[in-house]
């Protein structure tokens, strides 16, 4: 049987859960969720632990200090036992990207011979539910733009959406090491696969998704953004390694 493990990282979400997560567990019950706390300062571990103890797919991975979203999926990777698995994904915690959204990814992924890395993409079409402010657009495009021709040098449109699905034979090697970016981890982790020896052009497939909403209160200062021209640096002098 084909196994698919969701990590999810957390931190100080306590008043910011999605109404989703009441009946998630259940109605994905085929799906194992990897629940991290990243070092929450309010009640966030405690509510976490509440439903790891109500759903037998659900289990929770509680961090002693906050080391952020990346170093948070990483964790949850290196602590799993990734053989018992044939894909690994992870999510946001606000469900930008509903689970539902994901599990379509699961589904190219699983039933491809060549895609090994997969990736949601927030390309507003007629028709679907992507609903994303006109500022993060255009700063999407510009980064997009950036990584595309100087860091991976492959056609790239949404590299930061948070839904992303991985062959889990890939995983030890690709999370071995810390990463170097604490926002650009997705970026990195696209260089890794291509420095590993890989195509991106024939192993990973980029998925417009067809409902995707902005949630507000986002964790990301704006101190974050004025480190991503740095941060870019760092992986493109990487890229030329």
């Amino acid at each position: 049987m084909i196994k698919l493990l969701c990590i999810i990282p957390f931190y100080n979400e306590e008043f910011r859960f999605s109404p989703s997560f009441a009946n998630l567990f259940q109605r994905y019950s085929d799906v194992d969720f990897l629940l991290v706390d990243d070092g929450s300062s309010d009640n966030t571990n405690t509510i976490l632990k509440s439903l790891s103890n109500t759903h037998q797919n659900c289990t929770v991975l509680s961090l002693p200090k906050n080391v952020g979203k990346a170093e948070a999926i990483r964790n949850g990777v290196l602590k799993t036992a990734i053989e018992k698995y044939n894909f690994i994904g992870y999510l946001d915690a606000d469900l930008a990207t509903p689970v539902n959204e994901f599990i379509k990814l699961y589904d190219y992924i699983s039933t491809s011979e060549t895609v090994i890395f997969i990736m949601g993409s927030r390309i507003k079409l007629i028709g679907n539910k992507v609903e994303r402010s006109l500022l993060r657009h255009y700063l999407g495009r510009v980064f997009a733009t950036i990584v595309s021709h100087f860091i991976l040098k492959t056609p790239v449109y949404d590299t930061q959406c948070g839904a992303k699905i991985i062959n889990a034979k890939l995983c030890a090697t690709l999370f071995e090491k810390p990463f170097q970016t604490k926002w650009l981890f997705d970026v990195e982790l696209l260089l890794r696969l291509k420095k590993n020896g890989n195509n991106l052009q024939n192993c990973v497939a980029e998925i417009p998704l067809y409902e995707w909403k902005e949630i507000g209160n986002s964790k990301i200062k704006f101190s974050d953004f004025l480190k991503v021209p740095f941060q870019l640096g760092i992986l493109y002098f990487d890229s030329c390694k």
